[in-house]
């Protein structure tokens, strides 16, 4: 009698920093919750400042981080640029044997990936092409259940409602100035206090110094809880706790994340303006799923967002051959 086929090998492979390797993770495990699989997260980087040229300069050998050789993967996972001089080599180092997927838009020959999972709001199309609205996340029942457990002491003490504030900051297309901070906190904390609940704040790695403080100032004496940064991160946590959610509108990722949750999603302005931004808010709330935030917490009900688990299913129909 034979045994049970061998797990898949799959490598989720970013350049480490949280919101990218989300990316890769969140379809790997994914994958992982349908068929038997070995995941493994691979972090690069460049050596030299490398990773500032096109992919096609960088030279596979200059690279940093975890190792990259053989024995390859069954499947490739890459999130992010700094993945592409790897991502885009690796069908031929492999002979053709590893299955290549990359997260986002690789701005690269789509011959050199099996499959590609961009964003919607990039109108990216082609046969290996599988758009999905938001980003690939790591937000499931499961995940969300085992974060409020485990702070469940501090959030469970908590009055209700709770809401969730996500904060994002600067990008090449937003900005938090430190007066627009203000006022936005001044909106939430009033919003929050007329509604009696309470607060639980998490910045990321994007938000301006002093935005951050301006904001944390503006909450204190508020029930809730702002993150400072120090000990575990609650942030899975504030989302499984949140009876609504407030991000920023400068991140695909946070309110992926938020969407996933099923709960009330409320998007706040920033300095700026992205038209692939605003076209996946505008496909977001055509879903029902999230407004721009008027001061009050009340939302229609909907069916958490599952675009990660949809890539998941297409990808291995693609990896067995299906069409």
């Amino acid at each position: 009698m034979s045994g049970a086929p061998r797990p898949l090998r799959i490598w989720a492979v970013s350049d480490g920093r949280a919101g990218i390797e989300a990316q890769a993770l969140g379809l790997a495990e994914a994958i992982a919750r349908r068929r038997p699989a070995l995941v493994t997260p691979k972090r690069i980087a460049w050596r030299w400042g490398l990773g500032r040229l096109p992919w096609r300069l960088i030279p596979p050998a200059a690279r940093a981080g975890d190792p990259i050789a053989q024995p390859w993967p069954d499947i490739w996972i890459g999130a992010g640029r700094a993945t592409l001089p790897l991502s885009t080599r690796i069908l031929a180092w492999s002979g053709g044997k590893t299955f290549v997927v990359q997260a986002q838009d690789p701005k690269a020959p789509l011959a050199r990936f099996d499959v590609v999972v961009p964003p919607t709001h990039d109108g990216l199309d082609g046969p290996n092409v599988v758009p999905i609205l938001g980003a690939p996340n790591r937000v499931t029942a499961e995940t969300l259940a085992l974060a409020q457990a485990r702070f469940a002491e501090r959030l469970d003490a908590l009055p209700a409602p709770r809401i969730a504030l996500i904060v994002g900051g600067r990008s090449r297309a937003h900005d938090l100035p430190t007066d627009l901070a203000r006022r936005m906190a001044r909106d939430v904390r009033a919003a929050v206090e007329a509604a009696g609940g309470a607060l639980m704040v998490s910045f990321t790695r994007r938000t301006p110094t002093a935005a951050r403080d301006a904001m944390t100032a503006a909450f204190a004496g508020l029930p809730g809880w702002v993150w400072d940064g120090a000990g575990d991160n609650p942030y899975f946590a504030f989302l499984a706790a949140a009876d609504a959610i407030l991000v920023t509108e400068d991140s695909t990722n946070l309110a992926t994340d938020a969407a996933a949750t099923g709960k009330p999603v409320f998007v706040l302005p920033m300095k700026g303006h992205s038209a692939k931004l605003a076209r996946f808010h505008a496909d977001l709330a055509a879903r029902g799923i999230a407004a721009p935030f008027d001061g009050a917490f009340a939302a229609s009900a909907y069916a958490p967002l599952a675009e990660t688990d949809r890539a998941a299913q297409e990808i291995l129909l693609r990896y067995d051959g299906e069409p």
